[in-house]
């Protein structure tokens, strides 16, 4: 029951959002730069002051800079001779130069034990995360969580995970996703996660309580994204569809229906099971409500189109404000309004997209 929902829940995205916005460079960097630009001034004024004085070259200047400030002293035998000058410059390279040296080791040190660094990675890791986009986010890195990322990433859909349990977390990683450890119930968090442009956000932590505060919070931020949630009982079923949860799933009665399916139907079942691990997808094409957007496939019959030898893909229905049309027959014809549900391989499926072409309806504008 779980790709049902999902793949119902990725034809909507909203239009706009909050997004997180992470602090300029020059802000991030400005403990670290003023040492380190002393450093390059001390180096620079230093060979420039060995150049004027001693007119040696380049190479020569910051030779005597480098054995001067690392107090390697001058053991080497091609060190050039120091005249009066620049013997100056040296005296005053060596008081000025190793105190702002010290600065600048100790200024280093210091940003590696406060856990700097550290931080430096983080918000690098964060800013990655913000420019994804149309990506799904999953809250919660459970058991459930773990099911829908292994079928989110078969659909081969960017998924962020919300997950602040550091082993979860870890593991999460390990499979190859992409993880933001925090709490998924807060605004911040979701703004960070990119709720203003993403596909969809999926609510699978174990508790009925914080999920309803993440629907809560993700309705508010983003009115038109598409929500999914977990509950436990109907109680919170109903809670979470009035917080303002599109589809609420239950494991247990999704769990309790696949097995009466099983018992009932066990052919059908066992094909939506090698249907899932096979090349073959099940997609859903929404035509436009505009007459005009359909072109010459309004009115036209599926024997027309002639689907099968044009993209391989087979319809399996066609839903109409009528109804649902199961098994169409070739005299079926399109309308603004219907959706189209296709069985084949991705390219396949793709074809048929291209087939239908100005007629479907983008992501950006399909109704939640």
């Amino acid at each position: 029951m779980i790709r049902p929902v999902l793949r119902s829940a990725l034809r909507d995205r909203p239009r706009s959002g909050p997004r997180f916005r992470p602090l300029p460079l020059w802000r991030t960097s400005q403990p670290w730069l003023l040492p380190l630009l002393a450093l390059v001034a001390v180096i620079n004024g230093g060979a420039v002051s060995y150049r004027l004085v001693e007119h040696w070259d380049w190479g020569d200047c910051y030779w005597m800079v480098l054995i001067t400030l690392s107090t390697l002293g001058f053991s080497d035998p091609h060190t050039p001779t120091l005249h009066g000058g620049g013997r100056v410059v040296t005296a005053l390279l060596i008081v000025g130069g190793l105190a702002v040296v010290q600065l600048t080791v100790q200024s280093l040190l210091e940003l590696t034990n406060s856990g700097y660094f550290r931080r430096l990675r983080e918000r690098r890791y964060r800013r990655q995360l913000n420019r994804m986009h149309n990506h799904v986010i999953l809250c919660g890195y459970g058991r459930i969580g773990r099911e829908i990322a292994e079928q989110l990433s078969a659909e081969s859909i960017d998924t962020l995970v919300g997950e602040m349990d550091p082993d979860r977390s870890a593991e999460a990683i390990q499979r190859g996703l992409r993880v933001l450890q925090a709490d998924a119930t807060l605004d911040e968090t979701l703004q960070e996660a990119g709720i203003g442009h993403c596909r969809a956000l999926v609510a699978a932590l174990p508790s009925n309580a914080a999920n309803l505060y993440v629907i809560l919070s993700a309705r508010g931020l983003a009115p038109r994204l598409r929500l999914i949630a977990r509950a436990d009982s109907g109680e919170a079923e109903a809670k979470l569809r009035l917080a303002g949860a599109d589809q609420v799933v239950s494991p247990y009665v999704a769990g309790g229906r696949t097995m009466a399916a099983t018992a009932l139907r066990p052919l059908a079942v066992n094909f939506m099971e090698l249907l899932a691990g096979s090349d073959c997808e099940i997609e859903e094409f929404q035509l436009s409500d505009d007459p005009v957007r359909l072109g010459s496939l309004n009115a036209s019959s599926l024997a027309d189109l002639q689907i099968g030898r044009r993209t391989g893909a087979l319809v399996l229905a066609i839903r109409t404000p009528a109804g649902l049309i199961a098994n169409p027959g070739s005299e079926i014809r399109l309308a603004p309004g219907q959706l189209l549900v296709a069985l084949g391989s991705p390219d396949q499926l793709q074809a048929l997209g291209q087939l239908l072409g100005p007629a479907l309806v983008s992501i950006e504008g399909m109704p939640s």
